[in-house]
């Protein structure tokens, strides 16, 4: 994951010198033009009017396809501790499934902004186990047939601050938290009620981040944005640490509404200690996204400066 953090990272700064030189290149620098009526300039647009750049409010709403990979250990605080579990691989659940996910950005000026998301899964499964799982207070044979589910819920809020801002690229620092509301079980399915028991374990667990991001206008009607964020730390009776990233290229379809795709990637780890239980979560999920983005307001004010 560090190798990961660390090419998104070269990537960004390479983008923007990139898009820094391309942005700057002074006029009488620039090919000669030949004397014809028939010259278009290549760019004949400005960019801090683009009907999708620079505006004050941005609301987004999309669908995630997510490649999800779990594994959770929950056992007794008396030293009774459970065994490891590939939700995945041991108790059936799909790599591979569809959610939603919502953002909002505020840009309260030139450099600085709000923004909130909001993500939700929630993924079950029934199979008939391989192997002998302890899990919480209970221990689920071979051979049982257990049903099991796992309801995810992070919200994100973020601070952003551009300290460099051009009206074709902005490169940024970013710091926030996401909080994860987290609900895992399981219940061994028996012949008859009497047989039947099930364990839970569910957690709140806030973990901040520090990141950087940058913004650039690539064409009249296209834009690129990334970011990459991490951070650990141990709290009380939680100890996680977090790595995000994003990339994702946006088109303006008309006007002020505009369709983005991209790359997005989340890797948990929270290890949690409650009155009577304890527990190791972790969890990544990496795939493709497809979101409209409407934006609005007044246009904030850029410099070539």
């Amino acid at each position: 994951m560090k190798k990961l953090f660390y090419f998104l990272i070269v990537s960004l700064f390479y983008s923007t010198i990139h898009a820094q030189i391309t942005a700057e290149v002074p006029v009488e620098k620039s090919l000669p033009i030949l004397q014809t009526n028939s010259y278009t300039p290549v760019q004949d647009y400005d960019a801090g009017d683009l009907p999708w750049h620079g505006r004050r409010f941005k609301v987004s709403a999309g669908v995630f396809f997510p490649t999800n990979n779990t594994e959770v250990e929950v056992g007794s605080n008396n030293g009774n501790f459970g065994n490891l579990i590939d939700f995945e691989n041991d108790l059936g659940f799909k790599k591979n499934t569809v959610s939603f996910a919502g953002a909002f950005e505020w840009r309260i000026s030139r450099r600085s902004r709000l923004g909130a998301e909001y993500f939700y899964l929630k993924r079950t499964a029934t199979k008939t186990l391989q192997k002998e799982i302890e899990f919480g207070d209970h221990t689920y044979p071979v051979n049982a047939t257990v049903s099991a589910f796992l309801d995810n819920q992070i919200y994100r809020i973020t601070y952003g601050y551009a300290f460099v801002s051009k009206p074709t690229y902005e490169i940024g620092a970013l710091i926030g938290a996401h909080v994860m509301f987290a609900d895992v079980g399981l219940k061994l399915e028996g012949a008859t009620a009497q047989a039947e028991y099930r364990d839970n374990f569910d957690f709140t667990a806030p973990l901040p981040d520090l990141g950087i991001w940058s913004e650039i206008v690539l064409a009249k009607n296209w834009g690129l944005y990334v970011n990459a964020n991490y951070f650990a730390l141990k709290v009380n009776d939680i100890d996680g640490r977090i790595l995000s990233y994003n990339l994702s290229v946006l088109y303006n379809v008309y006007e002020n509404f505009s369709l983005t795709a991209g790359y997005t990637g989340l890797n948990i780890r929270v290890d949690v200690e409650k009155e009577r239980l304890n527990g190791f979560f972790k969890w990544g999920y990496n795939g493709p996204t497809i979101t409209a983005t409407y934006a609005f307001g007044n246009h904030v004010k850029l410099y070539k400066h």
